[in-house]
């Protein structure tokens, strides 16, 4: 072999690995999350039937988004948002596969829903879960999913921020929110979001933008919430709520009665319940059958509580058997009440 031939062999060596193309480490483990985070990663399509006046049945797409493995027992989580309002949902794999699946159950107020497909083992492919407690801004965040319908797509930023509040569907906002740069459009909901060991740290929900596309402003549900929430959503199809047993007013109902005032106010107090044990009060009447009102509620434990937004992330972040301060104002005093949580499934 002469000299130029030697060199030419070396440089197709050379150029069949991953350093002629000047691939950086961070570059290749980013192929690398990809190459194995993918095949968790599903396209979700949500379709509604519909019945004519003839009740011929009519299947119309209500849209799409993405969704990712939890379990080889084919448990997909995905938004609910994504699968508000279907009656059939199908999953497609990343080899094109598509299944049929199942709606398990869903928490609005997190934006969480399940959906269960019937599928060989090894076809399905978990994603490891990471800690979105641990998150720094500042660290990789790699997003995959389906946007625009544009399925397998891989986009990649930093975590932004962390701790965001954001107006969820389920009529609440959604506390501890992760932001993220990594582009997110249209058809991402659902997806996952991944730190730079391919481990879960949140789910890709909702973008701020003027015009619906990515703006650098994208949020994702923390792991923290769906590792408590899809098991709950597996096993009872619903979420287990810490509650006082108390029924309140909507803020319609409490502006008409007694105006903008802050606060929670107390409708009813459930028979037997935690709150009547405690001695919590709710609207009751007069001899005449005008109301009196009873207690409103502007404080549990060291959280201020003026609207149901309030008072349901102060009782989200606690568990079934804590005793917490309830602060109430009774006839224009302030009191305190302990009052044990119980399980309002």
């Amino acid at each position: 072999m002469n000299r130029w031939s030697a060199a030419a062999a070396s440089a197709a060596f050379v150029l069949s690995s991953g350093a002629a193309w000047g691939l950086r480490p961070e570059e290749e483990n980013t192929i690398k999350v990809f190459s194995e985070a993918s095949p968790s990663v599903v396209f979700v399509t949500n379709i509604a039937v519909e019945r004519s006046f003839y009740l011929d049945e009519f299947a119309i797409p209500q849209g799409s988004g993405s969704g990712f493995i939890w379990d080889r027992s084919g448990y997909v989580v995905t938004n609910y948002h994504v699968v508000r309002g279907g009656d059939i949902f199908l999953v497609k794999l990343k080899d094109h596969t598509e299944l049929k699946a199942r709606f398990v159950g869903a928490e609005p107020r997190k934006d969480i829903a399940v959906l269960k497909v019937e599928a060989p083992q090894d076809k399905l492919r978990p994603l490891p879960l990471g800690d979105s407690g641990s998150l720094q801004v500042g660290q990789d965040a790699i997003a995959i999913g389906n946007p625009f319908g544009l399925d397998n797509t891989l986009t990649t930023g930093i975590v932004s921020a962390l701790g965001r509040q954001v107006e969820g569907v389920g009529g609440v906002t959604i506390r501890d929110m992760i932001q993220t740069d990594a582009a997110i459009n249209p058809g991402n909901s659902g997806g996952p979001l991944l730190d730079s060991g391919g481990r879960l740290i949140g789910m890709n929900t909702t973008i701020v933008s003027r015009t619906g596309t990515n703006s650098g402003v994208g949020f994702a549900v923390p792991v923290s919430f769906i590792k408590r929430i899809v098991p709950q959503l597996i096993k009872y199809g619903k979420v287990i709520q810490p509650g006082m047993g108390v029924s309140i007013l909507t803020e319609g109902q409490k502006y008409y009665l007694i105006g903008a005032v802050s606060g929670v106010v107390i409708r009813e107090v459930s028979p037997g319940g935690p709150a009547e044990k405690a001695g919590l009060r709710g609207i009751g009447r007069d001899r005449v059958g005008g109301f009196v009102l009873g207690d409103i509620i502007v404080g549990i434990n060291d959280d201020r509580i003026a609207n149901y937004d309030d008072l349901y992330n102060a009782l989200d972040r606690c568990k079934v058997g804590d005793t917490v301060t309830v602060k109430v104002v009774r006839d224009g005093k302030k009191k305190s009440f302990p009052v044990e949580l119980v399980n309002v499934l």
